[in-house]
């Protein structure tokens, strides 16, 4: 994504400007897409600069396992690549997809779907972070720990933050010391 003058536009690894700057925001690619604002709405382009979903949402996330979380009305949902709604404007909030669940939430608290729309773990939580490895870091009150898919605590609440877990290790914060665990919640380093 590059910005000349008061657009947006892309260029390549080589520099040359692929898609003229056209837009009044752009993020870059994934999956194929890459959601760009057009006025006050977001819709999605192709890698040659073609609108392939009209702009038409109010906010939209990129593309991740085949679906995009967008709002409608304040309401958020999911689309597919084609554009149609697969699972209808109904959360506060939705992140997108990863391992087969997205952080979704209704009211004041999170929860996890899975790609059919179906609540899998029932919202519970002050703040829900995406799954990686198979653990999603999670808020309750002040303090963080770590689920599992089935919503089962496995690392129990006791960081002021923590992050997604990376090849078996995850950087957490208790006061001002930071360090990292491994998904058995034990401190390496």
């Amino acid at each position: 994504v590059v910005w000349v003058g008061e657009r947006y536009g892309y260029i390549n690894r080589e520099g040359a400007m692929v898609i003229n700057p056209q837009f009044d925001w752009a993020v870059p690619f994934s999956e194929g897409l890459a959601n760009v604002w057009v006025g006050d709405r977001i819709g999605y382009i192709d890698k040659e600069g073609t609108m392939v979903i009209n702009p038409q949402f109010d906010s939209a996330q990129p593309f991740s396992e085949g679906l995009a979380a967008v709002s409608v009305d304040e309401r958020y949902g999911y689309i597919n690549r084609e554009g149609a709604m697969v699972i209808n404007p109904q959360f506060d909030y939705a992140g997108s997809f990863s391992e087969g669940l997205a952080a979704v939430r209704v009211g004041d608290r999170y929860g996890y779907i899975d790609k059919e729309g179906t609540m899998v773990i029932n919202p519970q939580f002050d703040y829900a972070g995406s799954f990686s490895e198979g653990l999603a870091a999670v808020r309750v009150g002040d303090r963080m720990g770590y689920i599992d898919k089935e919503g089962t605590m496995v690392i129990n609440l006791q960081f002021d933050e923590a992050e997604p877990f990376s090849e078996g290790l995850a950087r957490v914060q208790v006061g001002d010391r930071m360090g990292y665990i491994n998904k058995e919640g034990e401190q390496i380093y």
